[in-house]
């Protein structure tokens, strides 16, 4: 059996001596991207990546060969998907399967619990197979700190064997003392462990759950769903079918979930005294054996809750010449002083001592670091961001952080990342608000959310440095920040603190932060949409639009909408967006903003070319040129020149569109803009084969395939595939052009772009159907169909429909070929295309024989980003 690319790297690195963060360091490739090739979460890894790992792991000859086969074939034997260079076929690929492993660690030295893990298991052989059920465990009396995410992942790895299609992990935040993860949110996240790229990931709660449940079905996978808040933020999370097992922590009982869902649940009390001692043990070593009187007191004044009986064997072992009985006695005094001024026998009072006790021995710097980390709003930290909230150096901050994880008063969340425990968390905002008082926590989130705007901004100009003029203005450095040499780091630290980013986003929103709200989502717009990221883009813009509209900031709540409007484009709502990019039109003319004024005329314009207004489409295109043109801004100007050009398409005025993508490829060369060029190359690519000139066309489309793949934009390479495709279809290239529609419809399948998978699948039909496979081509326009309706996109639905009638008149039905050809007609006249002129005048002079019209043009209908 061949050696998968994943194992074959982690061999090689293994061999090398190296850690993922030491061959990221040494490649230039991202800690993420290695970690997703060794998990093969990643099927077609780019040329340039392969090639980087190679370099770093000093392979050669034989060895390095072997290694770019192997990368090569990692996508199920379809080739490497980055590197293609003509149009030789490929095997058939395999459909995206996503294997999610996403259980964190188990804590060192997990102790006891043996009953506690033995019921679970029970539980699970319980529900009928050997998976299958929902199982709460959930603390007596609520409280934290018990130990149950501890027990829960630990029986999670001893039983992972049973769900050979994965398992899942989600912290939701039930009871942070910031704001819980929303159910919808945890969703987001759970359907792109499952493979869903952003885009296709539907807007509503409602509509979420349904697509992981159908995601889940048939399949047995483990969901762990940590720290939850209430049964209605845990019920849209489970699934619809018993083959799959749900874990559940809570401090609550959720008895909700008992009634309704039948869950079975296990309390979980603090660990027996045997068994807190045994920890001890294992934490601290032969001390507590020798001083064993001492480590039964010790586990006492803990309450024998794993986290206090952690944070005081971490300060037992950093103080050996400490004997037991002296640090039994310190805290036996500091909980004396403490109990004057609180009573009563609450674990969680109880728990502060210790906590206390371990923070009073931390040095003034760390002390302060861990009051302040408290406020951070996001699930983690790292080294720059901690050095910014509290205003130290970067070195200053990792030693900080280092003596905090140490004391096991935060613990690590990934590569150079920390989290903190929600008790820990609500502590440390305590000591925050005693110690540090409003103004200094203000002045610490203050510098938090500078540091995130300016390396928002710094990763968004090495990404994106065309649309530098339309982002907002961010200061000049005024602390540390990380180096972001190249696209890579920039996307790399994107990726990492996108979840901080839309954080601090709410945050600042809700906290009378609006200007640091508004400038940090717009400046990270085009990063979530093109990235994939709508559920972030949908949240992060939402907050922005909240906070420039009680602020009472105009310009701030138009530029909210565009982007919004951007947004719900994306994911097919294109009324909805109208609307959006209306209301921001109004604000931007009253403002005098002409420059936004012009971008809402072009979003505006998307709307009415989709619905098939073609010609109000045009007229807004060409205001907008207008404005951007008086304006000096050209790079606007390109892209609605483009977009105007594929208007003209749409309405069979090729010729002119020709005229149009010319000037914007002249405008973007100009302007250094790689991708643009790309896309104008691409669009004229399209023309040309509309006139004719397909082998024209084709070189086009090759010149602009080969700019998509060394950016590394797979958006417009599959979309340059696909139409590549169609080029060599209409040459009689028929194994050619399959090679094309499936590397294409491979790339649509991870970004998620139904509107270009479906035509990929109507370009496969066509290509079965004229080799003589009527079935297959009957099979690929229905799924084409399936996809453009559920898009909403009538042209494709429309050359869908077309493809059935041509497979049902080979089938010899001419009554449903003839049914295919009208539902093509009727969806061609309602967004007034060329085509309903040849098919209406073939149906007027065929019988009921379905005599079928010639065909289509290539089914050109992808818009260029806007």
């Amino acid at each position: 059996m061949t050696t998968g690319f994943g194992e074959l790297l982690r061999w090689h690195r293994g061999a090398a001596g190296l850690t993922q963060e030491e061959l990221a360091e040494r490649s230039g490739v991202s800690v993420r991207a290695i970690a997703d090739m060794e998990r093969s979460r990643t099927s077609r890894p780019y040329r340039r990546s392969v090639s980087l790992l190679a370099d770093a792991l000093l392979l050669t000859g034989q060895a390095r060969d072997e290694f770019t086969r192997s990368a090569r074939s990692s996508a199920g034997g379809a080739g490497d998907l980055r590197a293609v260079t003509g149009p030789a076929r490929p095997a058939e690929a395999e459909p995206l399967r996503v294997t999610p492993q996403e259980l964190p660690s188990a804590v060192p030295g997990f102790t006891g619990r043996s009953a506690e893990l033995e019921a679970l298991t029970g539980l699970l052989d319980r529900s009928g197979q050997q998976a299958g059920g929902v199982l709460v465990i959930s603390a007596i009396g609520g409280t934290a700190g018990v130990g149950k995410t501890a027990l829960a992942v630990y029986w999670a790895h001893k039983v992972a064997d049973r769900f050979p299609d994965g398992q899942l992990y989600v912290n939701l935040r039930g009871h942070d003392p910031g704001q819980p993860v929303l159910a919808s949110d945890a969703l987001a996240g759970l359907l792109r462990s499952l493979g869903v790229p952003g885009q296709d990931i539907p807007p509503g709660e409602d509509e979420r759950a349904a697509r992981y449940r159908s995601l889940l079905a048939g399949k047995r996978m483990l969901v762990v769903l940590d720290n939850a808040g209430s049964a209605g933020q845990v019920r849209p999370l489970l699934p619809g079918t018993g083959a799959c097992a749900v874990v559940v922590t809570s401090r609550d009982a959720l008895a909700g979930l008992a009634a309704r869902d039948g869950a079975a649940r296990l309390d979980l009390d603090v660990l027996p005294l045997e068994d807190a001692v045994a920890l001890l043990r294992t934490l601290i070593g032969t001390r507590a054996a020798a001083e064993s009187d001492a480590a039964v007191e010790l586990a006492t004044q803990c309450c024998r809750l794993p986290l206090a009986l952690r944070v005081a064997a971490e300060l037992a072992a950093a103080r050996p010449a400490v004997p037991l009985a002296g640090m039994v006695s310190e805290l036996a005094d500091l909980r004396t002083r403490l109990d004057l001024l609180e009573s009563g026998e609450d674990p969680r009072t109880q728990v502060r001592v210790v906590f206390s006790w371990s923070y009073h021995h931390l040095d003034t710097d760390a002390a302060r670091a861990f009051r302040l980390l408290g406020l951070h709003p996001g699930p983690d930290v790292e080294s720059y961001s901690a050095a910014a909230l509290t205003g130290a150096s970067v070195p200053q901050a990792r030693r900080a952080l280092d003596v905090l994880a140490r004391a096991h008063l935060i613990q690590p969340a990934g590569p150079s990342r920390y989290a903190m425990h929600d008790l820990l968390r609500a502590y440390a905002r305590e000591l925050a608000d005693s110690q540090d008082g409003g103004d200094e926590q203000r002045t610490a989130l203050t510098r938090l959310f500078d540091h995130h705007l300016r390396t928002a901004a710094a990763a968004m100009d090495t990404l994106y440095p065309a649309e530098r003029h339309r982002r907002p203005r961010i200061p000049g450095p005024a602390g540390p920040g990380p180096r972001l040499a190249g696209p890579a780091a920039a996307r790399e630290w994107l990726d990492a603190e996108r979840p901080a980013l839309i954080a601090a986003i709410g945050h600042a929103a809700a906290h009378d932060w609006p200007g640091h709200a508004t400038r940090l989502a717009t400046t990270l717009s085009s990063y979530l949409c093109d990235g994939g990221y709508l559920p972030e883009a949908i949240t992060g813009c939402g907050h922005a639009l909240g906070a420039a509209r009680r602020s009472g900031d105009h310009a701030a709540e138009a530029a909210a909408l565009l982007d919004v409007g951007w947004v719900t484009w994306q994911q097919g709502r294109v009324q909805q967006a109208a609307d959006h990019h209306r209301r921001a039109l109004a604000l931007f003319r009253a403002a005098g903003d002409r420059a936004g004024e012009a971008r809402a005329l072009g979003g505006m314009s998307l709307a009415e070319a989709e619905l098939g207004r073609y010609e109000q489409a045009a007229r807004l295109q060409q205001e907008a040129i207008a404005i951007f043109h008086d304006i000096g801004d050209n790079l606007g100007k390109a892209r609605t020149l483009d977009v105007l050009g594929f208007t003209r398409q749409r309405q069979g005025r090729h010729r002119e569109a020709v005229s149009y993508h010319e000037q914007s490829l002249g405008l973007f060369r100009t302007l250094g803009d790689r991708e643009g060029e790309a896309w104008a190359l691409a669009w004229l690519g399209t023309a040309d084969m509309q006139l004719g000139r397909y082998r024209h066309g084709a070189r086009y489309l090759e010149r602009a395939l080969a700019l998509f793949q060394e950016i590394g934009s797979a958006h417009g390479e599959s979309r340059t595939l696909i139409w590549l495709g169609e080029a060599y279809l209409r040459l009689g290239c028929h194994e050619q052009a399959a090679g094309f529609f499936e590397l294409g419809l491979t790339i649509c399948r991870e970004t998620g772009i139904q509107v270009t998978e479906a035509e990929a699948l109507n370009g496969l039909g066509d290509v079965h159907f004229q080799t003589g496979d009527v079935g297959k081509a009957r099979e690929h326009h229905t799924a084409a169909l399936r996809l453009a309706s559920e898009a909403d996109v009538p042209f494709n639905q429309a050359r869908a429909h077309g493809g059935l009638a041509r497979a049902c008149q080979a089938d010899g039905n001419s009554p449903q070929a003839r049914h295919h050809w009208q539902q093509a007609l009727t969806r061609y006249d309602a967004i007034g295309a060329p085509e309903a002129r040849e098919i209406r005048a073939r149906l007027a002079t065929a019988g009921d024989n379905g005599d079928k019209p010639t065909e289509e043009n290539g089914g050109i209908t992808a818009l260029p980003p806007g």
